[in-house]
């Protein structure tokens, strides 16, 4: 036998062992937990032969603590590049096959580069995140790995997507990674997400919580809105992952995919025309409005959990990806409150770097009062939707369905903030307050005086409906650009995003803003 044909001998053995990760009883404990491997995954995500692996016999160099036994090709991540429909993405996956997929220095290397190569190339990056956090054995030097990793995500954010699938436990240090990404998804029941675990929270606090309550996806969904996505199985997760990425471009400097559309433009919605109930503080469901107007009803919510008051996600008009912001009457009347203006900030933010458009649609009669709101500083977070409506670029499109008071009209995508076009229903309120709020502060006094105070707030109540409780008074002004036909919606979002597809629109010269915090 040659020595040529010895080496492609050896180089193929070592492949093999490399792919193995952990060993063969690692990958059974894997599956034992209900969990596929890391190199499984990558499969499901990626385009069938397209996986390009980079560093597969990369070894950590730590000598602590009898660590020189404990290598493993690879050194417990997968990396490389692939294809998702024939879309170029780089992509790490964590393997808990080896040392618990704990992050090493080398480690920390291996999915550097392919960050570094998907800002090179203007490519997403997907990270699937499985550890049990730093390698305690080689202590600074893991450290300086998150450090190295968390750079990199900030330096790509807003120039490449980011998405982070947590498919396992990610503690400590590890979770910065994901919160600085675009998208967080996790999985139900077998993945956690804390700064510090239930023993450290115990011994500090005296505190008694579980995993699950303390960082589970039930908690990060529902209550603290860390994570956009939650899936019942890998499976599913996936092709959540696949389907976002088929609503985003590559990068800032192209846009999203654009779909053959067979769902006519001009399509007519009849049941919009009376959607709305007579009663104006009576509910109705803001996704029946949504699936009715963009292309074959198909709409990909995010954070769907997570502050229902307002609705943020991706659909398609004209089989153009855009943004759609929603306030949802049939939940807290669509008020906006902290969780939903910073819910809806951050997502206008996502659209705007990635030359995403963003559709409108407003039916908001204000901001949450009480002291748990002002507490929790809904100032600066109503701000913060306010900052990132009014420095986004790209086209903007609002229809008012029906309220549209105060201060929650201003930050709602109104016309001052730059919004391109502005529509109302016929039944659209726009204005500072309601009407009986408004004539309490107005007529005060004056009832005070009338013969019959009850009639004569209702008769005061009546004229301030009267001047207010339609479009007409802002499109007076040309705060609204025209009002239109319930069943026309669809229609006139799609011929307003046809008319600004040349939009171009810059910012004043500057480092960066201050977004309010």
């Amino acid at each position: 036998m040659s020595k040529q044909v010895e080496k492609i001998k050896e180089l193929i053995a070592k492949r093999e062992q490399a792919r193995l990760g952990g060993g063969e009883k690692a990958i059974e404990k894997q599956h034992a937990r209900g969990k596929y491997t890391a190199r499984e995954r990558i499969d499901m995500l990626l385009d069938e032969g397209s996986f390009e692996e980079v560093d597969m016999f990369k070894l950590h160099r730590c000598t602590n603590f009898g660590m020189e036994k404990k290598q493993f090709l690879g050194d417990g991540v997968v990396a490389g590049s692939g294809t998702i429909d024939g879309r170029l993405v780089y992509v790490f996956a964590q393997d808990f096959t080896v040392n618990g997929g704990s992050l090493s220095e080398t480690m920390a290397e291996k999915i550097c580069k392919v960050m570094d190569l998907g800002m090179k190339m203007g490519a997403p990056v997907i990270g699937i995140n499985d550890s049990g956090g730093a390698r305690i054995q080689e202590g600074i030097n893991a450290l300086g790995g998150y450090a190295e990793i968390f750079e990199r995500n900030i330096l790509a954010s807003g120039v490449i997507p980011q998405i982070s699938g947590i498919f396992g436990p990610c503690a400590g240090g590890a979770v910065y990674s994901p919160a600085l990404t675009d998208f967080t998804l996790m999985m139900e029941n077998t993945s956690y997400m804390f700064l510090t675990g239930p023993k450290v929270v115990k011994s500090v606090t005296g505190e008694d919580v579980d995993q699950e309550s303390l960082g589970g996806a039930s908690v990060h969904s529902t209550k603290s809105g860390v994570t956009h996505f939650t899936a019942s199985t890998e499976e599913e997760a996936i092709q959540m992952i696949k389907t976002l990425i088929s609503y985003i471009p590559q990068n800032n400097m192209e846009e999203a995919p654009r779909v053959e559309c067979s769902d006519p433009i001009n399509r007519m919605e009849d049941s919009l025309n009376e959607i709305l109930p007579d009663d104006p503080n009576k509910a109705y469901d803001m996704y029946k409005v949504i699936t009715a107007v963009v292309d074959d009803g198909e709409f990909f919510e995010v954070q769907p959990k997570f502050a229902k008051n307002i609705i943020v996600g991706f659909a398609r008009f004209n089989g153009q990806s855009v943004g759609i912001v929603a306030n949802q009457p049939s939940c807290y009347a669509g008020v906006l409150d902290v969780n939903a203006s910073r819910k809806g900030a951050r997502f206008v933010r996502f659209c705007d770097a990635f030359n995403i458009p963003i559709v409108s649609l407003v039916d908001v009669p204000g901001f949450l009062p009480g002291t748990g709101q002002e507490y929790n500083a809904v100032i600066l977070h109503g701000a913060q939707l306010l900052y990132a409506y009014g420095e986004a670029t790209v086209p903007k499109v609002t229809v008012t369905l029906r309220k549209s008071y105060g201060g929650s009209h201003i930050v709602m995508g109104c016309k001052q903030l730059r919004t391109d076009m502005n529509y109302a229903w016929p039944n659209a309120e726009i204005a500072v307050m309601g009407a009986s709020g408004a004539v309490a502060v107005l007529y005060a006094k004056e009832a005070k005086g009338a013969e019959d105070p009850k009639a004569f707030m209702a008769e005061k109540e009546q004229e301030y409906s009267d001047l207010f409780a339609n479009p007409y008074q802002a499109a007076k002004y040309g705060y609204i650009d025209d009002v239109i036909e319930p069943r026309n919606t669809r229609f006139r979002i799609c011929r307003a995003l046809a008319q600004l597809a040349t939009k171009r629109q810059g910012l004043p010269a500057k480092k960066h803003g201050n977004i309010p915090m």
